[in-house]
Parts: C-alpha cells; structure tokens; sequence
C-alpha cells in the first residue's frame, strides 16, 4: 500500500522546501508530488535568518551554498550579536562555534571560570574564532590549516526568503513536482477513516492524493481548520505577540557576516543583511506597545531608504497538539510558531521533513509512526521554547513593564533544571532533541552575567599562571586566525554575488 501521490498545500518557504527535498529523496519512485498555492495569498517570509542546519538541507539537494546565495542575494551568518539585552548600551555575540579548547576532560569554560575568580577579565567571545571573525566582518569558509579546537567554527546564511522560495520552486518543478495555481475551496474526507481524500479548488478543479502536507501559514487549513487540531498558546512565557518589518537599502559600512538583534522598551529588533537591502523588523508585545508606536520606532532606526511599506504581523506563540493527524502533516506556521529571535522557523521545517522521510507512511498511516512525530516535534519546540526563554528571563533591562514582567516568570522544569546545575559548578545539562548545543547555552549564560562562584575542581590540576599562559596563547591563535580571513565583502564578491 505505497503512497503514490503528494499533495502539498502552500508554497513559501515551508511548501517549496518539502517539495524539493522529497521529490529527491523519492527519486526513481513512482511519486507525485503536487504544491497547490494561491497567487492572492501573501507569504509570510519568514527565515531571511537561519542556522547552521541549513547548509545540511543544501547537501541533500546537491547544491552549494553560493549557488543558493547567489540566488537569494545571500550573506553569511556566524551569529547573533545582542545589543542591550543585558544592559543598555552592553552587547554580546552568539556565535557558531566552539569557545576555547578543553584539556585532560574538562570543558573550556571551566578553565575560563577559573581565570575569571583570578583576576582575568577577558570575556568569553574572546576564545571564539566566529566572534572574532563577525568582530572584523571577515569571513573564510574552511581553514587552510587545522588549529584544533581554536579553529572549529560553522556558519548559517541570511537570504531573501521570497527568492529562497523560488529557487525551490525551479529546483523542485524541474525534478518533476507539479506547480498548481488555486485556492482550496473545499477539504473532502473520507466519513469513514476521517483521512483527507482531495481538495477541491475554486474554479472546480479536483486534487486527489494519499498524503497531505500542511504548509497553507498561520490559517493551518488542514491542519486545524480540517483536522481540528487545537493550538497550545505559550504567550504566558513568551510574551510577544506582534512584529512589524520594512526592508531598507544598506548603510555606508561593510556588509556584516551576522544578524543584530537590538532590545527594545517592549520587544526587540532585527536587522539582517543582505546584498541587495538590509531586513529590519521589531517584535513586540500588544500589552506594552500600540502598532502605531512599533511601525514609528522601526521606522526610526531604519539606517537607509525603505523599500516598502509596513508588513504587519500578528502571531501567537506555540504550536498545534499533534502535527501530524492522519494523513495530514503539517510543517511551519501551519505546524506552530516560535518567535525569530534565535531564527529558528526554518530549523523546524527542516526537521520536520526530516523526520517525515523517516517515519514516512504507507496508506494505512500506522498510528504509532504519527505518535512518534508529534512526540518528538514537541519536544523540539520545547526545547527552542526553553533557549528563548532564557533571553527574556535573564535581561538586564529595569524600569521597563514588559522586562520587569519577563524576570517574574515561573521558569519550566527543564529550564530551571538547566540554570540550578550551571550556577551549582557550571555544570551543562544537554536534554533529547535540543536544537542548541553547549556553547550556545554558554554564550547565553556569559553575555547575562549568569556565572557560577565555582568550576570543576579538575582544572586545578593547572596553577593560575599556566591557565593565564594558556589563555593568553588561545587569544593570540584566534586573533591572527581572524585577521588572515578576507573581508565579508570580499568573500560575497568573489564567490557568491548575485546578479540582479
């Protein structure tokens, strides 16, 4: 009882990339594949930020990074710089890699801790070669030779998300998916089994298929309209609920490899370069801030000529209570979402592919394969849920309604779990489906201050002095790392320009 046909309702980000990587895992089999979207519909354009998970996606496709970037007037991302979140006028890097390098098994930020209770007052992105690179706008894809831990590093892209989409789009109908103009009418199911047999589109055409895959955004047409499947509001921890974006031609600086994230008195801000202009949004909460006041303090701090008007969003935090029900699956806005502070909603389409291909069906849709989606989904966005969390909790802005409220939070179980063993000895918690690694968690804890008074008593088998010496060693390798890398500019110029 193979599945014979796919229909995915929805282009945008979501639709074009589960066409594009299941029509190429499904090659030379018997498969069609159907996207169904409507040219009155507006896409959200989420993900013109994304991680480094992307350029796996990429792998799978068989196409390179500056292929994808010339295409969507890309840029490289090391990271995420904060600016005063902490404090006013203080800031802190994110980056895309290790942080120093362990010795004798005990973990770099030991050491680090140690030398800081000595008198050390080098931050931590000192001993990060993607800072120090971000910090230059410089930018080297590999290393010409190993360094060791000093030289791991990884990168994520920043793109266009509309021409992102039509590059899928190409890639996708050129391997055979099928490209359908329509909006859906009428969902027809079977009154038996509940499963969703076709769609009927307005001008009557009939579209037939075994499996159903939700990419329809926030108005979940299969998902929740169809197959009922309610949403889980996580607004009492994440607090905003609104953002506003306007694109703007570029300032007179270098093209910066990195996304900014700026707080703001009730939310925060996004600027996110490109080629051809530079992303600019504020996500906000409704409570603490009117639209009027957001469009006005975006419009405000824009650094060029804006290129079109106000895209007004309004979103609730969470996701659906199954995401897969039946023979509908659903995948990005339609599936749930979470703010784009650590960007994040391509990651979770991503993944949800890839573990739809996993767990991939026959028609008799065995329930325990559904079962373990949802199971795992919803961990995952936990997970993220949690890492979010942890920005707004631990801010260092006072005298503010909205950040006042966010240090009040009940934390979640995991969470405070995660905070309690990090401030008892610096001790990392790595839970299941955990999207950000150590040295993630790392940069949060160091950028707001959350430093335990002790560390692993095995980084005493070296004296202050040879800790210091070690340190100072590890700066001087990342600097002349850094300051060997060509310019941002430079590397976009020579190996990934776009042509329009």
């Amino acid at each position: 009882m193979p599945i014979r046909s796919i229909v995915i309702v929805g282009g945008g980000t979501a639709g074009w990339m589960a066409a594009a990587a299941l029509v190429g895992r499904f090659e030379r089999q018997p498969i069609k594949i159907t996207v169904v979207e409507s040219p009155e519909i507006r896409t959200v354009g989420v993900g013109e930020a994304t991680v480094p998970g992307i350029r796996d996606f990429f792998r799978d496709l068989g196409v390179s990074e500056a292929e994808v970037m010339r295409a969507s007037q890309g840029t490289v991302k090391l990271g995420i710089d904060f600016v005063d979140w902490s404090a006013p006028g203080e800031s802190f890097f994110h980056p895309f890699g290790l942080y120093g390098a362990p010795s004798r098994g005990v973990a770099f930020h030991h050491f680090w801790q140690k030398a800081r209770l000595a008198g050390e007052r080098h931050p931590i992105g000192d001993y990060s070669l993607a800072t120090a690179m971000a910090k230059a706008n410089r930018f080297m894809p590999r290393l010409d030779k190993p360094s060791g831990d000093l030289g791991v590093f990884d990168w994520a892209v920043h793109f266009d998300a509309g021409r992102f989409a039509q590059f899928l789009a190409g890639y996708s109908t050129k391997r055979g998916v099928t490209h359908v103009e329509g909006m859906v009418r009428n969902v027809h199911r079977n009154g038996e089994s509940g499963l969703i047999t076709e769609l009927e589109l307005n001008d009557g055409r009939i579209l037939a298929g075994d499996l159903f895959i939700d990419c329809s955004g926030f108005r979940a047409l299969l998902i929740g309209q169809t197959m009922g499947e309610r949403y889980v509001d996580w607004t009492d921890l994440l607090p905003c609920d609104r953002a506003v974006a306007i694109p703007c031609r570029g300032g007179p600086g270098p093209l910066t490899p990195y996304t900014r994230s700026t707080a703001r008195a009730a939310g925060w801000q996004w600027r996110i370069p490109l080629q051809h202009r530079v992303g600019n949004g504020y996500v906000y909460s409704s409570r603490h801030l009117s639209d009027d006041e957001a469009v006005a303090t975006l419009r405000g701090s824009l650094e060029g000529e804006p290129l079109a008007e106000p895209n007004m969003l309004r979103f609730t935090t969470g996701h659906r209570t199954r995401f897969w029900s039946g023979n509908c699956v659903a995948l990005g806005l339609a599936a749930g979402f979470l703010e784009p502070l650590e960007s994040t909603s391509i990651t979770l389409i991503q993944t949800g592919i890839e573990k739809l291909i996993e767990l991939f069906p026959d028609k008799s849709f065995q329930p325990a394969l559904a079962d373990e989606f949802n199971r795992t989904t919803i961990l995952e966005y936990e997970r993220i849920r949690d890492f979010l969390l942890l920005h707004y909790w631990a801010n260092g802005r006072h005298g503010e309604p909205m950040w006042d409220e966010c240090r009040t939070l009940a934390l979640p179980d995991g969470l405070a779990r995660k905070l309690s063993l990090f401030q008892a000895r610096g001790k990392l918690v790595r839970y299941t489906w955990e999207t950000f690694h150590d040295p993630s968690w790392i940069s949060m804890y160091a950028g707001f201050g959350i430093t335990p008074d002790r560390y692993d008593p095995l980084a005493d088998f070296f004296s202050n002095e040879e800790v210091r010496d070690a340190l100072w060693r590890m700066r001087e390798t990342v600097n002349g790392l850094a300051t060997a890398a060509p310019l941002h500019d430079q590397f976009i110029a020579a190996n990934c320009a776009a042509a329009n």
